[in-house]
This record gives structure tokens, sequence and C-alpha cells, in this order.
């Protein structure tokens, strides 16, 4: 990972504490870019203002569309980490979403790395059981690469590109059975 100047984290996302996991592996801080349904309750939104990320609306207009884009480049502006989860869920049974083309356009648009990202093992912990049983958790992490530029809106097919792109370098550190809908 590289040690300074501003990245892009992304990686797959099974389970609530996938982004604690990310947080303890590496380096440098990473502000994450989370689901505002998690601001709503009291204790998550304390925790998530402390570990400095910012909500983002999953059904906003595309008004808060753009401001959690603006927020995204302030943090990358000031050489910072961003970390984002470009299923735009968990997907519980490990197995790769389709992604969603936030992280690539912000990475497009800005000229930033992504460094991807796959973590194994998350989708074991359920229940209280996971305390004893302590299943193997692996962090795989990819080389850092950067998606064609650009200046102004990408097309379409150059959107789906650039996502399609990110999504199989996360698939592509996964397990074939994790891979889902990047399983070829």
């Amino acid at each position: 990972m590289p040690l300074n100047g501003p990245l892009i984290v992304v990686a797959n996302h099974v389970h609530l504490v996938d982004g604690i996991l990310l947080q303890l592996s590496f380096p440098r801080w990473i502000n994450f870019m989370a689901k505002q349904e998690l601001f709503r309750y009291p204790f998550l939104r304390i925790i998530f203002r402390w570990a400095q990320a910012f909500s983002v609306p999953r059904r906003g207009t595309i008004r808060d569309k753009r401001e959690a884009v603006k927020q995204a480049k302030e943090i990358l502006n000031k050489g910072l980490v961003l970390g984002m989860f470009p299923e735009g869920k968990r997907n519980r049974d490990g197995k790769l979403l389709p992604g969603k083309s936030g992280s690539a356009v912000i990475a497009s648009q800005t000229g930033v790395a992504l460094l991807p990202i796959g973590i194994i093992g998350t989708e074991k912990l359920k229940g209280i059981s996971w305390l004893w049983k302590r299943p193997s958790i692996v962090i795989n992490i990819g080389q850092p690469f950067e998606l064609p530029s650009s200046d102004g809106r990408l097309t379409k097919s150059q959107t789906k590109m650039s996502t399609d792109l990110m999504m199989n370098k996360i698939a592509a550190l996964l397990p074939l059975e994790n891979r889902g809908w990047y399983g070829n």
C-alpha cells in the first residue's frame, strides 16, 4: 500500500466487521463512505463520526449523490485514503455481487489509484459461536492500479468497462467459489 498520497481502497463486503478489519490491516487511516441508514443509530453514528466516515444516501437524489462524490473528492484532494465497498451492500454469502459504478467514476475523474482488496472468511461470522470456532479470515491485498482518466462525463460503456475492471481485480483476490458475478 502506498504510504502517502491519495488512494481509493475497494473491497468486497460480507460482514459489518469488514471495515474494522481493513482499518486494522493498513498503516494508514481509511475514511469510509457508508450508507446513510447506519448514521441513524446514535451509537453507530458516534463510532462512524469518530472514524471520519461520511454518509451516502443509497436512494437519494442526484444532488445527494453529487454531495457524496464531492466529499469523496475532498478526502482524496487532501492526500488521504478513501474506503469504498463497490457492491453497495453486504453480500452475506461471500459471493461477489455486481459492482456499482461510484468508485470507478471517482477514480476516473480524480486520476487516483485504486487498491483492490479481497476479504475471505467473514461470511462465517454468524451468531456468537464464531467466538470459539475462530474461523480463518484472510485479507488479500492486490496491486494498486489506475483507470483511464476522464475530465468530463463518462459514457455508459466507459463506466461499465471501468467498473467491471475494478470488480475483476477484486474477484481475482478471492477463491473461485467467492467470485460470484465475476466468476468467469
